[in-house]
């Protein structure tokens, strides 16, 4: 028989998710009421959430005098779909024929892919960029999409999803007519929703949040993506700081945006639960 807590305890659970989810808002709150001050009010040392002086002009200045912001937002979203859409495929096909087809080497591949999650991430980008650079990539959008087309990561994610996944149904599929293929993209793929939309949450994220790729990959200004490009407003004397709160809440919007389109999928995706 299971022993009912007291009162108290969820009170004070309750306590402290709410003190949490404060240190978590009150920042970003901050960011966002500093994006609609000017540089002389952020910089006073005063924290007031309400602006005292509000201005859109911060928004103005980062979207028409800086000439390069567009163009670094472009930049942004094209590397963060390319990511996210390659990923879907290729790390779902990868997760599928390890879990579905049994073909010579697929215990060795999968222990590789394993290994391959034990690697910092920082410890590849040097390999990374000089085999971009003897390909003569750098500045260009391949040198940013290719190291990001594939994750190990959501490949065994994937590969846990289709392990749960009802045999029947691929099998009844096949009785038929479906090749492996159609029965692939036909009935494997729209069931794995649940885990395709957590793994579109994470990948968005990650490719569009990313900092040091672009950082090594590229050097001309017009390729920077929004991460480089927030880097700019910060000087060796002086550093913005209402363009890069500004620009900030706009970079903000799009992960945002993400997450509540796919909320509802994500708790779904990470349990790795398969079909009904």
């Amino acid at each position: 028989m299971a022993v009912k807590q007291p009162k108290w305890v969820k009170g004070v659970l309750y306590f402290l998710l709410f003190f949490y989810g404060c240190v978590t808002v009150v920042p970003f709150v901050w960011a966002l009421s500093s994006s609609f001050k000017p540089l002389s009010e952020i910089v006073s040392g005063s924290i007031n959430f309400i602006p005292k002086h509000f201005t859109l002009q911060n928004y103005y200045d980062i979207f028409v005098k800086e000439p390069l912001f567009l163009r670094w937002m472009y930049n942004s979203a094209l590397i963060a779909v390319i990511a996210t859409v390659s990923n879907i495929l290729f790390n779902s096909m990868a997760g599928y024929a390890l879990a579905r087809i049994d073909f010579y080497g697929n215990k060795v591949m999968f222990v590789l892919i394993l290994a391959v999650q034990m690697i910092p991430g920082q410890l590849t980008i040097v390999p990374a960029y000089l085999i971009m650079k003897q390909l003569d990539l750098l500045n260009t959008y391949a040198a940013l999409t290719l190291p990001m087309m594939a994750n190990a990561t959501f490949t065994f994610m994937m590969r846990q999803f289709f392990l749960s996944f009802p045999k029947e149904l691929e099998e009844a599929a096949a009785m038929d007519g479906l090749t492996r293929f159609g029965v692939f993209f036909r009935i494997a793929l729209p069931l794995a929703i649940p885990a395709l939309a957590a793994q579109t949450i994470f990948v968005f994220m990650g490719s569009w949040n990313e900092f040091l790729k672009p950082l090594m990959f590229v050097s001309d200004k017009a390729m920077f993506t929004l991460t480089l490009g927030l880097n700019t407003f910060k000087g060796q004397y002086i550093s913005h700081w209402n363009y890069i709160m500004a620009a900030s809440m706009v970079f903000t919007l799009p992960a945002i945006i993400i997450y509540a389109i796919f909320n509802r999928f994500f708790i779904k995706g990470i349990t790795f639960t398969g079909g009904k």
